[in-house]
């Protein structure tokens, strides 16, 4: 006959059984049962939301899984970009970002996390060259004439972009840098309205997202002078780069991917691995094409040392021209 004691041990004996974890139970291999999230700190339709949901789409594919992209805007990024921050290394929560992350920190009085410290980096996704392209009423047909013209009329050029600290406002900043000429800054909320003044012939120039201007200028309603990458853009061949005329003249709008500081270094091993086998898929290729999108896969070690050049690079610049975002 089973005692009181007996029965109070077989009780607990019991409750630790359907206590413990099934075997194999919450240690199933990186990502398998997991709700992975992915932060773009922009509204939905720009360049980096569009970019996130191919790859995000790509990986839930790839690990059989689902990968939700939420959309956290505010800041010129700042928002998104600390939630994952401060979010848990796990592997659960992931960011793309783009040149925000290298020059928000110059760019506003306040910046709640540190690009190097508060992040580990994963693989760059892809690469948009700017095209240079100016209203056809201005008189110069190409990037030399550009530079002769603006020295002759310091002052007067009026230059366009997406906002202020933008890859295209820095492409603009950089330019009168390198080629010591002077022109005034009109920046825009984003760059579709920048290029409707630009047709119109208020403003005279902008360093615009190759993805947006290009159509326009094939069509010839604006005129394109060059790219800001060192090299020809495949999608665009006909234009050179601004950097044959202008030497050290290089920028890129980027999209890279990070997570928390502290992520399991096989976790980030893992995404980098299946992210540039993603990225080298023929489908998502010509999808990416079609954004005239270089496909990046690079690994994180290279993400590391290219954002670190970043940081000094507009750092520099930034505090140079006395830059500050609202």
């Amino acid at each position: 006959m089973t005692t009181m004691i007996d029965r109070r041990a077989l009780l607990a004996g019991t409750s630790a059984l359907l206590a413990a974890p099934t075997p194999g139970f919450g240690q199933q291999p990186w990502p398998q049962g997991r709700l992975i999230k992915l932060v773009v700190p922009f509204t939905p339709g720009g360049a980096t939301d569009v970019l996130g949901r191919l790859i995000a789409d790509k990986l839930g594919q790839t690990w059989g899984t689902s990968i939700v992209v939420e959309n956290r805007p505010g800041a010129g990024s700042n928002i998104g970009t600390e939630a994952v921050a401060k979010a848990e290394p796990n592997g659960e929560t992931l960011l793309i970002v783009s040149v925000g992350l290298a020059t928000n920190q110059y760019l506003y009085a306040k910046v709640n996390y540190d690009p190097i410290k508060d992040f580990a980096p994963i693989t760059m996704v892809a690469l948009v060259p700017n095209l240079l392209v100016v209203n056809n009423q201005l008189p110069v047909k190409d990037v030399a004439e550009l530079v002769a013209y603006a020295k002759a009329n310091p002052g007067k050029l009026t230059y366009a972009s997406s906002g202020v600290g933008t890859s295209l406002h820095l492409s603009g900043e950089l330019f009168q840098k390198l080629t010591g000429t002077k022109m005034v800054h009109v920046p825009y909320r984003g760059s579709a309205q920048a290029i409707q003044d630009l047709i119109g012939g208020r403003v005279d120039l902008i360093f615009d997202n190759i993805t947006s201007a290009l159509p326009q200028a094939k069509a010839g309603m604006i005129r394109g002078l060059g790219v800001t990458t060192a090299k020809r853009a495949p999608t665009a061949p006909e234009f050179p780069p601004i950097a044959d005329t202008v030497p050290g003249f290089d920028v890129s709008s980027w999209f890279a991917l990070f997570a928390p500081a502290k992520t399991p270094p096989e976790i980030v091993a893992k995404i980098q691995a299946d992210t540039r086998a993603g990225v080298a898929d023929p489908a998502l290729r010509a999808k990416m094409d079609a954004l005239a999108a270089e496909p990046g896969g690079w690994s994180s070690d290279e993400l590391g040392t290219f954002l670190r050049s970043e940081l000094k690079k507009w750092g520099d610049l930034i505090k140079e021209a006395g830059i500050k975002a609202d």
